[in-house]
């Protein structure tokens, strides 16, 4: 290898022999804990987990663990947030740990710095780091190409009996219950790639990173040639002597090459070596991902690829292998093909843990915490089957309803919105964009999700919220928020939440089923549930059963449920109507005075007019502002003042007042005054037009009018339909009785000949 040597893949190499080097169990420690704080700093909390439990080894890890942290070191260093510093840090592991060999010994107390190592081996610790490494070339140890392991053929494994996760096949997410790989899947190119394999030479599946190579390959080579001995160098390991050690084997042999680009150059892959291979009957088979044959094509070091045939794996899978995907068995890969877009199955598989585990650090206090939140309210949401992009302003609103976690005012909402849409490992960000202002979570981590045991139950009360979404936005499917949503409150009641049992009653009465609604209602309300009280009053009074009704509305009303308290109130009026009728009918004069002030308003005059007549006969002194009002009302002044100066020379201070101030007259300006329209009071405008048009003001009356509708009015409507009629004008009158009988006006809709609507019998 020269003296100046770009590291992009090197670096990982030089990391991974480091790493595994022979060494003493303290200096073992240290390496161990260093190198697990940075697969941790760069994004690979789960190599980190890994590497903490790996034992001392005394005999050093072996070439298949070489081979194994080398592709997790490089794929910490191709897929960190920061990749200039992970090799930087990566670097400075090297200089500190970089082991100089010495006969029989185990570098406990680290290298002596006068023993000068052989050549032909590039010794970072005495390089000086720009960019890409540059080495001074010593003899055999981490840098440079290790020499050919000392084993043949008989043992190595079968292509048959290969583990896939230790050959290149990155995990999917775990599953309880499911093996660590997904079943694979065959592609269309496999066809392809299994004939390049049966007609020998160089092989090389070409993609972008999470395609699906390694698997593949690996598929083809197990079904072709299924008995083939393979031999699964690590990177950078020096092949020249590969062919001699295959001389006069009668084995059919393949050499796996997982990452092309790390075994190419001096030692590595070139044509002449090819050839021996070949010559031997020999099967290279490799994978290369896109950007480093584009780096390798027009150098020395990649000519070997003009031997190649290559099969080129698309990352985005067709419709036939999602379909076969689909109906393989294993749910994750049935989610993986009805989710997945362009990053196609493979890599919605073996990304999701890596998304999974970044977002759940994220939530510290010194990461990304707000961001967390965020990430959190979309695939809760999607969750309850709210799937696709999501308004900004609800994912705002709602992660300030979780409980706040520490340091969230450390990052703005645009700040946390801006991390959580960076994309990972060049496939997939955590949230995605969905229009001007919308967002959604990648479905892998809602996937990932549904499938962590650890992540608590939905909220009852975020299932409610997502219900209120998909019932008003068409953009989302109610029948499935309903379904799950159905789903979970119906566990949560089995456990005893009666919330839960009062949120599945609404569910079932929204289908019909009301006796299962009732009873559900009926449960929740006497475990406490004010609203499933309210309910279950409501409808009992919608059957007539007022009476039975009392009770539950008497405790919603109490827990500050404003429509029961007013239902009670009305189903209380009548029963004391009846009553005092009752009494009314047997001659009691206090039940005559009460039941004429109860029906003031609501009833024929003469009638009220004979029930206060009998009260006073018969001597109830209380009846007398009662009948000076009633006199008012009917525009007998004088009367009215007479029976209003008997109650107040009686000591009614009430009536007392309304004889001081209601003889005295009011001017037209002093009632236009008090009706000054208003917003706070937006009926005043028809009652201010109405003044002005009994002051012959017509134009600036219908001005009035016409506002008193646009706020909502229906009898400003009203009016200005009778004042055009008036003024000869029936078509433009009868727009305006339109408008107001579409606004439920009765005299409205009896002035265009239609039944007024009849009151609903309970006010929901």
């Amino acid at each position: 290898m020269g003296a100046c040597v770009r590291l992009e893949s090197e670096l990982a190499s030089v990391g991974a022999d480091v790493l595994v080097a022979r060494r003493g169990p303290v200096e073992w420690a240290r390496v161990r804990k260093a190198f697990a704080a940075w697969f941790k700093d760069n994004g690979a909390p789960g190599y980190e987990t890994e590497l903490c439990v790996v034992p001392w080894p005394a005999a050093g890890l072996t070439e298949l663990d070489e081979k194994v942290w080398f592709t997790r070191v490089r794929m910490t260093l191709d897929h960190a947030p920061d990749r200039d510093a992970a090799a930087e840090q990566l670097r400075a592991l090297i200089e500190e740990f970089a082991p100089v060999p010495g006969p029989g010994r185990t570098f406990e107390s680290g290298p002596e710095p006068e023993q000068s190592p052989p050549a032909d081996h590039v010794d970072f610790r005495r390089g000086t780091f720009h960019g890409p490494v540059v080495g001074v070339q010593i003899q055999n140890t981490y840098g440079a190409h290790p020499a050919l392991a000392h084993t043949g053929p008989a043992d190595w494994p079968t292509a048959g009996e290969l583990e896939p996760l230790t050959h290149g096949v990155r995990p999917a997410r775990r599953t309880k219950g499911l093996p660590e790989l997904p079943p694979y899947v065959e592609r269309d190119v496999d066809g392809a790639v299994g004939s390049a394999v049966a007609e020998g030479g160089l092989v090389v599946v070409l993609g972008e990173p999470f395609a699906g190579k390694s698997r593949t390959a690996l598929a083809a080579l197990a079904t072709v040639l299924p008995t083939a001995r393979v031999y699964a160098p690590a990177r950078h390991v020096d092949l020249r002597g590969l062919p001699d050690l295959l001389r006069g084997r009668p084995d059919r042999c393949v050499l796996w090459l997982d990452d092309l680009d790390g075994h190419l150059g001096d030692g590595g892959l070139e044509p002449r070596l090819l050839a021996r291979l070949t010559g031997r009957g020999v099967v290279v088979l490799a994978t290369l991902r896109e950007d480093a044959y584009d780096e390798h094509r027009q150098t020395s070091r990649g000519r070997v690829l003009d031997l190649a045939q290559f099969v080129e794996l698309p990352r985005e899978w067709s419709q036939a292998e999602r379909g076969r995907a689909a109906g393989a068995g294993d749910p994750r890969l049935a989610q993986a093909a009805r989710h997945s877009g362009v990053e196609g199955v493979a890599a919605y598989l073996a990304v999701a843990p890596l998304l999974w585990e970044e977002w759940r650090r994220a939530g510290r206090p010194d990461r990304h915490p707000r961001g967390h939140a965020l990430v959190r309210v979309a695939v809760d949401l999607a969750r309850c089957g709210l799937r696709g992009p999501l308004p900004q302003e609800q994912l705002v609103e709602l992660h300030k309803s979780y409980e706040a976690p520490a340091g969230l005012e450390r990052e703005t909402v645009e700040e946390a919105l801006d991390w959580a849409a960076g994309e990972r490992f060049g496939v997939l960000p955590l949230l995605r964009r969905g229009g001007p202002r919308g967002w959604e979570a990648v479905p892998c981590l809602v996937d990932a999700a549904h499938g962590d045991d650890g992540l608590p139950p939905l909220d009852g009360a975020l299932w409610q919220r997502a219900l209120e979404i998909a019932r008003t936005d068409e953009a989302y499917d109610f029948a499935t928020v309903a379904a799950l949503a159905r789903t979970a409150f119906r566990s949560a009641a089995k456990a005893g939440d009666a919330t839960a049992m009062y949120r599945l009653g609404l569910l079932e009465e929204g289908r019909g089923l009301q006796e299962e609604a009732e009873d559900l209602f009926r449960r929740a309300a006497e475990a406490g549930v004010a609203q499933a009280a309210g309910r279950v009053g409501r409808l009992l009074a919608e059957r007539g059963e007022g009476k039975e009704a009392e009770p539950f509305l008497e405790r919603a009303a109490e827990a500050g449920d404003g429509g029961a308290a007013t239902l009670l109130g009305r189903l209380l009026r009548d029963r004391a109507q009846k009553w005092l009728e009752a009494g009314a009918g047997q001659g009691d004069s206090e039940a005559q005075h009460l039941l004429a002030d109860l029906l003031f308003t609501r009833t024929e005059s003469e009638w009220l007019w004979d029930l206060y007549h009998r009260a006073s006969a018969a001597g109830r002194t209380e009846v007398a502002r009662s009948l000076g009002m009633w006199h008012l009302v009917w525009n007998s002044r004088l009367s009215g003042e007479t029976w209003l100066r008997r109650a107040a020379d009686a000591g009614d201070e009430e009536a007392a007042d309304m004889f001081r101030y209601g003889g005295r007259p009011e001017s037209l300006e002093d009632s236009l005054s008090y009706f000054m329209p208003s917003d706070t009071y937006p009926l005043d405008h028809a009652h201010y037009g109405a003044l002005l048009e009994g002051a012959g003001r017509t134009d600036d009356a219908r001005d009035h009018y016409r506002d008193g509708y646009e706020m909502g009015d229906s009898y400003a409507a009203y009016r200005l339909a009778t004042l055009l009629e008036k003024q000869g004008k029936p078509d433009e009158a009868k727009t305006w009785y339109r408008k107001a009988a579409d606004m439920g006006h009765p005299a409205a809709l009896k002035a265009l000949g239609e039944p007024p609507e009849k009151p609903d019998t309970v006010k929901e």
